[in-house]
């Protein structure tokens, strides 16, 4: 169930530093909204939002939960609107050409100019973009979470059903569409109509068909799943961790579930949340603000030892017969103690065929998930 609070759209909690600039870059203006300084030698949070939404309306709800502002006390976070979908954003002229998927992603090293390296947080347009920005800059990314991903170009056949349901659809309904299922669109009345207004009347309507006929005729990815031992350092594909995000009724589920057979399997999490649709960030910000919390632990940036060893105690009460292998590679038995974080950090979480698989990986870049944070 929704709260007043979960479905305010484009306010955010008084006290946070926050500052907006509108960007040159190759392909023109962009407007990024930055809260908070950036930490140190830590990577920058970026978000990028999906067609039809700005920051607010794709973030606020994520943003504003109490454990996701704990996390964002250790990391500067910027907020990225596509080109003439934020709040008030002026039409563009007459005979504008909207920058393609492949443009978009090149704008992004335009914001990082005081930034080292970022995490990104995309939601379907905006998990596109910062796909293909991982891709073509591998050293700026750290991780990436991506919601509701598709890495397909549209098919021949969702190409004809768009232009034919424009006949007799308006962009609202087709973006609607986009975000939720037939299910969800009947069911959460006060979520839709929250959602259906705001499309409506807070994003100019020329600019949003410009977004999304850019996102429409994206191409392919053109990731592969390597080949351990064999192609692994050619093959393209996203060389940071990645965690994946989809709700079980949203209609990205099997997009996602594509993505996830095209990523390298010791890098990539699958997180399919029960009880949820297209907008999980919304839906359930408390489950995405953990996975993500669980998310950066797993990088090594952890700044709470009592949580990491409660976690330990956990996945050592839920799986007792992993720590006998892992064990013997930790002879020291202080090190449970000492490095709890590279501890856990050696263990790998397999979504696939619902298994646990052990593994003593790069313990810098091993994500971290328990098979209980799964849905």
């Amino acid at each position: 169930v929704l709260s007043r609070t979960s479905l305010c759209l484009t306010e955010h909690k008084e006290g946070q530093n926050e500052a907006e600039h509108d960007i040159e870059t190759p392909h023109g203006v962009l407007h990024v909204t930055m809260r908070g300084v950036p930490k140190g030698n830590r990577p920058v949070i970026l978000t990028y939002h999906d067609i039809g939404l700005n920051h607010k309306s794709c973030f606020n709800t994520l943003f504003n939960y109490e454990d996701m502002q704990e996390i964002t006390q250790h990391f500067a976070v910027v907020h990225v609107d596509a080109p003439g979908q934020q709040e008030a954003a002026p039409p563009f002229p007459s005979g504008y050409r909207y920058p393609t998927m492949d443009e978009l992603a090149e704008m992004l090293p335009s914001v990082m100019t005081q930034v080292n390296s970022v995490i990104g947080i995309g939601v379907g347009a905006g998990a596109y973009i910062l796909s293909r920005f991982a891709l073509n800059n591998p050293t700026l990314v750290e991780g990436l979470v991506l919601i509701n991903v598709d890495p397909c170009a549209e098919g021949w056949i969702d190409w004809a059903a768009s232009k034919l349901s424009g006949w007799t659809s308006n962009l609202v309904d087709i973006v609607m569409a986009h975000h939720f299922s037939t299910d969800e669109l009947t069911e959460n009345q006060e979520l839709i109509q929250t959602y259906r207004l705001h499309i409506a009347q807070d994003i100019n309507q020329d600019n949003l068909a410009l977004f999304c006929g850019s996102y429409q005729y994206r191409r392919d990815l053109e990731i592969e799943r390597p080949i351990v031992g064999l192609n692994e350092d050619t093959v393209n594909t996203l060389t940071c961790p990645a965690l994946l995000v989809v709700g079980d009724t949203s209609p990205a589920v099997e997009a996602v579930v594509e993505c996830n057979s095209r990523l390298n399997p010791t890098k990539t999490t699958l997180l399919k949340m029960a009880d949820c649709g297209g907008l999980p960030q919304v839906v359930q910000p408390g489950k995405l603000a953990e996975a993500f919390k669980y998310f950066v632990q797993g990088m090594g940036y952890s700044n709470s030892t009592r949580s990491t060893l409660f976690f330990a105690w956990c996945a050592f009460l839920f799986y007792p017969e992993l720590f006998n292998d892992a064990v013997s590679l930790w002879k020291d038995s202080k090190c449970i103690l000492k490095q709890p974080s590279r501890f856990l950090q050696s263990f790998i979480y397999k979504e696939k065929n619902k298994n646990i698989s052990v593994r003593n990986a790069d313990l810098k870049r091993t994500n971290l998930f328990p098979g209980w944070m799964k849905s």
